[in-house]
C-alpha cells in the first residue's frame, strides 16, 4: 500500500506522442502505466491537509487548502482563475514576490481540442503539462505575452469567438474529431487586442497527444470521496486528471490534499490471463479492438480477503 496525501497527477508526454502519468502521493510518485487492465483501489482515510501549511483542515478550499490559506494565498486569488482581473499594480497583489514569480513572466495563449476547439493560457515553461491536464488531443501556441495579465486580456478577446472551457463529459466520452489547428490560428490572429505587446508564433505546428484509454464510458458516473470513501474498479484509461475505471471516473486534482492509501499493483488485482485473447475484447464498427465489459465484470477479483 502507498499512503499520502494526492496531488494532482504528474505528466509527461513521451516520444510515441503518448501521455505518461504517475500518481503523487505525498512524496512517493507511483507509475500508472503498470495499473491499466487492473483492478486499483483508493481509500480515503477521512484527513485533508492543507497544500500550504500541512495542517489538517476538515474541508478543502480552493484546491487544497485551508480557509485560511485559501483566503490569503496569491495562487488562491480569483486573478489566477480570471487573470484579466490581475490587481498587481493597483498594489494590491496577496503576496507581489509570489506574483514576481509566477505572473509577470512569459505565459502562451493557445489553442487546443479537447471536446472542442478552445483558447487558453498558461505559462510557457509548462504548455505541454497544460494541455495534457486538460486532455487535448492537439493543441497549438497562438502567441506569447511577458505577464499573466496581458495573456489574459488576449484570451479575453479571443473567447468572444471561441469558447475557454472544456465540456468534461464530452472530453471523457470519446476523442473529440481532428481540427486544423493551423487554420483556426490564422483565422483568428485578426481579433488579437491591437493594445497589447505580444509575440505572435506562427512557426509552431500542432502537438498531437495520444490517450492510453482501452475504453471510454458510454455514460459517466462519478466518483466522489465526499460522499465515498473507496474508489475501486479496473483501471481503463487516464485522461486530463481523470481516471477512467469500469466503475465510473474521478477527477484527482479535484481531491488535492485529500490523505489515500492505494494498492499496490499485485495487492488488489483482477485474474486477466491475456486481455489480448479473443475471450476478453470485441471487435467495434470498425474492426478496432475493446475491452468488452461485459466480459470483464464476469472475472473474479482477487484480494487480500479472498475472491469476490
Amino acid at each position: 500500500m502507498t499512503l499520502g496525501t494526492l496531488s494532482k497527477m504528474k505528466v509527461k508526454l513521451n516520444e510515441a506522442g503518448e501521455a505518461e502519468y504517475f500518481m503523487r502521493l505525498s512524496s512517493a510518485e507511483v507509475p500508472m502505466a503498470k495499473y491499466f487492465g487492473q483492478t486499483l483501489r483508493l481509500e480515503f482515510t477521512g484527513n485533508i491537509y492543507c497544500a500550504h501549511c500541512g495542517e489538517p483542515t476538515n474541508k478543502s478550499f480552493s484546491q487544497g487548502y485551508c480557509f485560511r490559506h485559501a483566503k490569503s494565498l496569491a495562487a488562491c486569488d480569483l486573478c489566477i482563475v480570471r487573470p484579466e482581473t490581475c490587481h498587481y499594480y493597483a498594489g494590491t497583489c496577496r503576496e507581489p514576490k509570489w506574483g514576481e514569480e509566477n505572473c509577470m513572466i512569459s505565459h502562451t495563449v493557445y489553442l487546443a481540442n479537447s471536446s472542442d476547439l478552445k483558447v487558453g493560457i498558461t505559462r510557457s515553461h509548462q504548455t505541454t503539462t497544460r494541455w495534457i491536464d486538460q486532455g487535448a488531443s492537439q493543441a497549438i501556441p497562438i502567441c506569447t505575452v511577458n505577464r499573466r495579465l496581458d495573456a489574459g486580456l488576449v484570451e479575453t478577446a479571443l473567447k468572444a469567438h471561441i469558447s475557454d472551457k472544456t465540456n468534461w463529459r464530452a472530453l471523457l466520452k470519446g476523442d473529440a474529431e481532428p481540427i486544423d489547428l493551423l487554420s483556426k490560428r490564422e483565422e483568428l490572429i485578426q481579433f488579437l487586442p491591437e493594445d497589447i505587446e505580444y509575440q505572435l508564433d506562427t512557426e509552431s505546428q500542432v502537438t498531437e497527444i495520444k490517450y492510453n484509454v482501452a475504453n471510454y464510458p458510454k455514460k459517466i458516473v462519478s466518483h466522489n470521496f465526499d460522499k465515498d470513501p473507496v474508489v475501486e474498479g479496473i483501471l481503463l484509461g487516464i485522461k486530463g486528471q481523470y481516471l477512467i475505471l469500469d466503475t465510473g471516473v474521478i477527477n484527482i486534482r479535484k481531491f488535492t490534499s485529500y490523505e489515500v492509501e492505494m494498492n499496490d499493483c499485485d495487492e488488489v488485482s483482477v485474474a486477466l490471463p491475456d486481455l489480448k485473447s479473443d475471450s476478453f475484447l470485441s471487435r467495434d464498427e470498425s474492426q478496432n479492438y475493446y475491452f468488452d465489459m461485459g466480459k470483464l465484470a464476469k472475472l473474479p477479483r482477487v484480494g487480500p480477503y479472498g475472491t469476490w
